[in-house]
């Protein structure tokens, strides 16, 4: 049985796909969940209550669901970061 050898990545890549992670799920979802709940401003979105905490439990969800069962998530992907990563 072959082994696949994982290569660790350099800690700027790892922080950096994880912030560039965390900005695109909160725009792109956040903006998402405001047209449907209707806060949306000129501005952007501006969530309260029950869509903010569902803006927070999706972006909770996508760490969760991407590094666990997914393998990695999209910014991983795109830097080339593997999954599992040694420590």
């Amino acid at each position: 049985m072959d082994t696949i050898t994982i290569e660790s990545a350099a800690i700027w890549k790892r922080v950096l796909a994880a912030i560039l992670d965390f900005f695109t799920v909160f725009f792109v979802i956040g903006w998402i969940i405001a047209h449907f709940a209707g806060q949306t401003t000129d501005n952007g979105f501006k969530l309260d209550s029950g869509p903010a905490i569902l803006l927070f439990a999706v972006l909770i969800a996508y760490f969760f669901i991407g590094r666990r069962y997914a393998g990695d998530t999209l910014c991983d992907r795109i830097l080339r970061i593997g999954r599992p990563q040694p420590k």
